[in-house]
Protein backbone atom coordinates (compact mmCIF):
# COMPACT_ATOMS: atom_id res chain seq x y z
CA UNK A 1 0.00 0.00 0.00
CA UNK A 2 1.54 3.24 -1.12
CA UNK A 3 1.60 6.17 0.99
CA UNK A 4 -0.74 9.19 0.08
CA UNK A 5 0.79 12.05 -1.98
CA UNK A 6 2.73 15.04 -0.02
CA UNK A 7 1.69 18.74 0.17
CA UNK A 8 2.88 21.54 0.53
CA UNK A 9 3.86 21.81 4.99
CA UNK A 10 3.36 17.90 5.51
CA UNK A 11 6.09 15.43 6.28
CA UNK A 12 9.76 16.45 6.20
CA UNK A 13 9.60 19.99 7.10
CA UNK A 14 5.98 20.59 9.38
CA UNK A 15 6.82 23.72 10.23
CA UNK A 16 6.46 25.01 6.16
CA UNK A 17 2.82 25.38 5.16
CA UNK A 18 1.25 26.59 2.41
CA UNK A 19 2.56 29.94 2.27
CA UNK A 20 4.57 31.68 -0.18
CA UNK A 21 8.51 31.40 0.69
CA UNK A 22 8.99 34.89 2.42
CA UNK A 23 11.22 37.23 0.93
CA UNK A 24 14.96 36.71 1.39
CA UNK A 25 14.31 32.95 2.33
CA UNK A 26 16.93 30.90 -0.24
CA UNK A 27 15.04 28.25 -1.94
CA UNK A 28 18.17 26.24 -1.21
CA UNK A 29 17.04 25.89 2.17
CA UNK A 30 15.02 23.00 2.17
CA UNK A 31 13.73 20.12 -0.42
CA UNK A 32 11.65 20.96 -2.86
CA UNK A 33 8.46 18.70 -4.41
CA UNK A 34 8.36 18.63 -8.35
CA UNK A 35 4.80 17.41 -9.40
CA UNK A 36 5.00 16.18 -12.96
CA UNK A 37 1.94 18.57 -14.19
CA UNK A 38 4.63 21.16 -13.06
CA UNK A 39 7.38 20.92 -15.34
CA UNK A 40 8.55 23.86 -16.79
CA UNK A 41 8.79 24.13 -20.51
CA UNK A 42 10.44 27.13 -21.25
CA UNK A 43 13.78 25.46 -21.95
CA UNK A 44 16.00 25.44 -24.53
CA UNK A 45 14.87 23.39 -27.50
CA UNK A 46 16.02 21.47 -30.66
CA UNK A 47 13.68 20.56 -33.30
CA UNK A 48 12.02 17.34 -32.88
CA UNK A 49 12.16 17.04 -29.40
CA UNK A 50 10.16 19.03 -26.26
CA UNK A 51 12.30 19.44 -22.80
CA UNK A 52 10.76 19.95 -19.58
CA UNK A 53 12.40 21.00 -16.66
CA UNK A 54 11.66 19.94 -13.23
CA UNK A 55 14.89 21.01 -11.38
CA UNK A 56 17.09 24.04 -12.67
CA UNK A 57 18.03 27.25 -11.20
CA UNK A 58 14.77 29.02 -11.81
CA UNK A 59 12.51 26.25 -10.55
CA UNK A 60 14.02 25.33 -7.38
CA UNK A 61 17.56 27.43 -7.23
CA UNK A 62 19.45 24.83 -7.94
CA UNK A 63 23.31 25.67 -9.12
CA UNK A 64 25.08 23.16 -10.63
CA UNK A 65 22.25 20.14 -11.70
CA UNK A 66 19.54 20.68 -14.29
CA UNK A 67 17.39 17.59 -14.13
CA UNK A 68 14.01 17.36 -16.53
CA UNK A 69 12.26 15.46 -19.28
CA UNK A 70 12.40 15.12 -22.98
CA UNK A 71 9.57 14.09 -25.30
CA UNK A 72 10.54 13.15 -28.94
CA UNK A 73 7.45 12.73 -31.03
CA UNK A 74 7.14 9.29 -33.13
CA UNK A 75 9.07 9.14 -36.42
CA UNK A 76 10.90 12.02 -35.91
CA UNK A 77 14.45 13.24 -35.34
CA UNK A 78 15.73 16.21 -33.25
CA UNK A 79 18.18 18.84 -34.98
CA UNK A 80 22.06 17.54 -34.42
CA UNK A 81 23.35 19.24 -31.42
CA UNK A 82 25.37 19.46 -28.24
CA UNK A 83 25.50 20.30 -24.81
CA UNK A 84 28.39 22.25 -24.16
CA UNK A 85 30.30 21.93 -21.28
CA UNK A 86 27.64 19.89 -19.24
CA UNK A 87 27.96 16.04 -18.55
CA UNK A 88 24.15 14.64 -19.74
CA UNK A 89 22.76 11.46 -18.16
CA UNK A 90 19.57 10.28 -19.91
CA UNK A 91 17.11 7.59 -18.33
CA UNK A 92 14.82 5.85 -21.03
CA UNK A 93 11.49 5.87 -19.47
CA UNK A 94 9.20 4.67 -22.35
CA UNK A 95 9.89 3.85 -26.12
CA UNK A 96 13.15 2.81 -27.88
CA UNK A 97 14.85 5.83 -28.61
CA UNK A 98 18.08 5.99 -30.42
CA UNK A 99 20.95 7.81 -29.96
CA UNK A 100 23.32 8.98 -33.08
CA UNK A 101 26.97 10.30 -32.83
CA UNK A 102 29.89 10.03 -34.71
CA UNK A 103 33.12 8.17 -33.95
CA UNK A 104 36.09 9.68 -35.05
CA UNK A 105 38.67 8.02 -32.96
CA UNK A 106 39.42 5.30 -36.22
CA UNK A 107 40.85 6.15 -39.45
CA UNK A 108 37.81 7.31 -41.07
CA UNK A 109 34.56 9.06 -38.99
CA UNK A 110 32.22 6.29 -38.66
CA UNK A 111 28.31 7.12 -37.51
CA UNK A 112 27.33 4.79 -34.28
CA UNK A 113 23.53 4.17 -33.54
CA UNK A 114 22.95 3.63 -30.21
CA UNK A 115 19.43 1.65 -30.00
CA UNK A 116 17.69 2.22 -26.20
CA UNK A 117 15.21 -0.03 -24.47
CA UNK A 118 13.10 1.47 -21.22
CA UNK A 119 15.47 1.19 -17.77
CA UNK A 120 18.35 2.13 -20.37
CA UNK A 121 21.29 4.97 -19.58
CA UNK A 122 23.08 6.89 -22.00
CA UNK A 123 25.94 9.00 -20.72
CA UNK A 124 27.07 12.12 -23.30
CA UNK A 125 30.16 13.94 -22.58
CA UNK A 126 30.51 17.80 -22.86
CA UNK A 127 30.24 18.72 -26.00
CA UNK A 128 29.68 15.66 -28.02
CA UNK A 129 27.59 16.27 -30.94
CA UNK A 130 24.26 14.06 -31.16
CA UNK A 131 20.94 13.17 -32.09
CA UNK A 132 17.62 11.69 -30.85
CA UNK A 133 15.62 9.51 -32.96
CA UNK A 134 12.78 7.59 -32.44
CA UNK A 135 11.83 5.10 -34.61
CA UNK A 136 8.60 4.27 -33.64
CA UNK A 137 5.76 5.37 -35.94
CA UNK A 138 3.12 5.53 -33.26
CA UNK A 139 4.69 5.99 -30.07
CA UNK A 140 6.37 8.92 -27.91
CA UNK A 141 9.25 8.41 -26.40
CA UNK A 142 10.47 9.94 -23.33
CA UNK A 143 13.69 9.69 -21.02
CA UNK A 144 14.67 11.69 -18.00
CA UNK A 145 17.53 13.92 -18.04
CA UNK A 146 20.16 15.30 -15.71
CA UNK A 147 22.76 17.80 -16.72
CA UNK A 148 25.98 18.84 -14.48
CA UNK A 149 25.23 22.46 -15.39
CA UNK A 150 22.03 24.13 -13.63
CA UNK A 151 20.46 24.86 -17.01
CA UNK A 152 19.78 23.16 -19.75
CA UNK A 153 22.87 23.89 -22.24
CA UNK A 154 21.76 23.35 -26.03
CA UNK A 155 23.56 24.24 -29.06
CA UNK A 156 21.96 23.58 -32.08
CA UNK A 157 24.16 22.44 -35.15
CA UNK A 158 23.99 22.55 -38.58
CA UNK A 159 25.23 18.86 -38.85
CA UNK A 160 26.11 15.84 -36.84
CA UNK A 161 30.01 16.28 -37.75
CA UNK A 162 31.95 18.33 -40.09
CA UNK A 163 33.26 16.09 -43.49
CA UNK A 164 36.70 16.69 -44.01
CA UNK A 165 37.43 19.05 -46.65
CA UNK A 166 38.31 16.53 -49.59
CA UNK A 167 34.99 14.85 -48.99
CA UNK A 168 32.60 18.57 -48.73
Amino acid sequence: MSEPLTTPGEGFHPHLHDTATPPGTPLRTRLHHIRADALDGDTAQTGGMRRFAAVSGRTVGSEKLWMGQTHVAPATSSSDHHHGESETAIYIVSGHPEFVFVDDSGPRPEEIRLRTSPGDYIFVPPFVPHREENPDPAAEAVVVIARSTQEAIVVNLPQLYALPAAEA
